[in-house]
């Protein structure tokens, strides 16, 4: 992310990022433009939305799930982020325009440049959406997931998942086969005849 030289209060950052051409996060009223992913990084992510989104349209669920382009709110004052894959069954988020406040679900991939943050303060953050019951962090660098799952206001649950498991994703009763995540990922250090 690159910080944007401007100050905005939450107000400002929303007129003024519906009109820009690329997207910008919000914290403490600072603003970073968002950079682009890894080609491994977006194919988790689509493997990962499409297979909830399958799930949820072969349930007919009212649940909606959206890709990147979405921001994510905590409070009035933000902060605003745009998670890889957010999942809202809440009704209150229904006739939204630009930003969720009640998702049930969040998905980060993490890069390399993102990670510590997606981890920690951007975790912490998310913590403070009441709806949020899971968040959920693939590694674009290798097959490795860390899935957290709300047990109390104050505990959250920690579960590792390697290439041979399946996660089970308890907000929208959905199951994912941790190697369908991948699919079709190549990673960085792979051999350049796999590239």
């Amino acid at each position: 992310m690159v910080s944007v030289p401007k100050r905005m209060s939450p107000a400002e950052y929303i007129e003024w990022e519906s009109q820009q051409q690329i997207r910008h996060e919000y914290t403490n009223g600072e603003i970073f433009a968002m950079t682009g992913g890894s080609i491994a990084h977006n194919a988790v992510a689509g493997n990962v939305y499409r297979a909830i989104g399958n799930h949820l349209e072969a349930l007919e669920s009212p649940c909606r799930v959206f890709v990147s382009d979405v921001k994510a709110q905590m409070t009035e004052d933000g902060p605003f982020y745009y998670p890889d894959v957010m999942v809202t069954c809440d009704e209150r988020d229904r006739n939204v325009v630009y930003t969720l406040r009640h998702p049930g679900l969040i998905i980060e991939v993490l890069s390399p440049c993102t990670e510590a943050f997606d981890r920690g303060s951007k975790f912490a953050d998310y913590r403070r959406i009441d709806a949020l019951q899971e968040y959920v962090l693939f590694d674009s660098r290798k097959i490795a997931v860390e899935h957290y799952r709300r047990e109390s206001e104050r505990t959250w649950k920690l579960v590792l998942y390697t290439a041979e498991d399946t996660m089970r994703l308890e907000s929208v009763g959905c199951e994912l086969a941790i190697a369908r995540c991948y699919r079709g990922v190549i990673f960085e250090d792979a051999p350049s005849e796999q590239r």
